[in-house]
């Protein structure tokens, strides 16, 4: 962005924020802080013959995810403006994967705090579909204990190399306590094919994915092998998207009575996935009807541990936060792009 882009892009924010009525109009140091830390009050969108300043208008509200209306402010030329649009993690990355890790981790805690909780009430899950084997140990070393996996001939090799690893640690390092030894939990968040659900059941401390009644069956049925029920989540499919798996939001409940007859599966909460979108605030709606359906769920299940919601990845976890999610798949934002992470 050019000295003069970035002048008029000020400007607009600041004729936005008064035509707005906002009690207080951004000072200059504030706007520089409103545009690193991406702040949600405003957005530019910009089309192919203008760019259109838009105003996020923040609605009282009883859920932490509130319905948002975008009103146009003012629209310029985008032969006047060019491209103004401010600074985002794209432009921004840090390099390394320690600088990523500790970038999304402050989104999170920031994300928490708008929803009126705490980062650790947010458990991260680190997709590690195209890391490397070194990044999910330097992660480990970092201190992160969850990651997920896609396919399952991928989540057997790693858990191998990675209990290598462990053991292997803890044996150089055994005059540590047991409490800071670093530990990995394995989480399966793609779609889990029926013939492989033995292999991946006695690995995996939390399955995203079962949206059908024949894959619960079949984890009931392998699940005898084990010592404690497989705990799992229903994926929904909230956006109805025919390309998605999930079963539709009206056939949920009757899924999670079926599950509750069995004896070896438990099921956990939700998982949701959002039409993959640039903006990320094109999510909040889905986010927002997931959330609503997960707390109607729980107030028809007293007395049952009935309480994860597992939504947001990395192009829109933090609007996924501020809608009640509390666990979120992050893979590139941390590893960064497939083309700097694949093996």
């Amino acid at each position: 962005m050019t000295r003069l882009s970035r002048t008029i892009y000020d400007t607009l924010v600041l004729f936005a924020c008064h035509a707005c009525s906002l009690e207080s109009v951004l000072s200059p140091n504030t706007l520089q802080e409103a545009r690193r830390k991406h702040d949600p009050r405003w957005r530019l969108d910009q089309s192919n013959t203008a760019s259109v300043l838009l105003y996020k208008k923040h609605e009282p509200s009883h859920h932490p995810c509130r319905v948002v209306e975008w009103r146009p402010v003012i629209a310029y030329p985008r032969t006047m403006l060019g491209d103004v649009r401010p600074a985002t993690s794209e432009t921004t990355e840090p390099a390394s994967l320690a600088d990523r890790y500790r970038a999304v981790k402050q989104r999170v805690s920031d994300a928490a705090a708008r929803s009126g909780r705490q980062e650790k009430d947010v458990i991260v899950v680190a997709v590690s579909k195209y890391s490397s084997i070194d990044q999910i140990r330097e992660l480990v070393r970092l201190g992160h204990t969850d990651f997920g996996e896609n396919q399952v001939q991928q989540l057997i090799q790693r858990a191998a190399q990675m209990d290598e690893y462990l053991t292997r640690f803890r044996e150089l390092h055994r005059d540590q306590p047991a409490d800071r030894m670093p530990q990995v939990r394995w989480h399966m968040v793609g779609h889990l094919q029926r013939n492989k659900v033995k292999k991946a059941l006695p690995i995996v401390r939390l399955v995203h994915s079962v949206d059908s009644l024949r894959l619960a069956e079949e984890i009931q049925t392998a699940g005898t092998r084990l010592d404690t029920p497989v705990e799992v989540l229903v994926q929904v499919n909230v956006s109805n998207e025919r390309q998605k798996y999930g079963i539709a939001p009206a056939a949920t409940r009757h899924l999670l009575d079926q599950i509750d007859t069995m004896l070896n599966i438990r099921a956990r909460g939700m998982m949701a996935m959002a039409p993959l979108s640039e903006n990320p605030e094109d999510a909040r709606p889905v986010f927002t009807r997931a959330a609503e359906l997960f707390e109607e769920i729980r107030k028809h299940r007293k007395g049952e541990r009935f309480d994860i919601l597992s939504m947001g990845m990395s192009n829109d976890f933090e609007v996924a936060i501020e809608c009640g999610a509390n666990m979120v798949r992050v893979g590139s934002a941390i590893f960064g792009d497939k083309t700097e992470t694949d093996d």
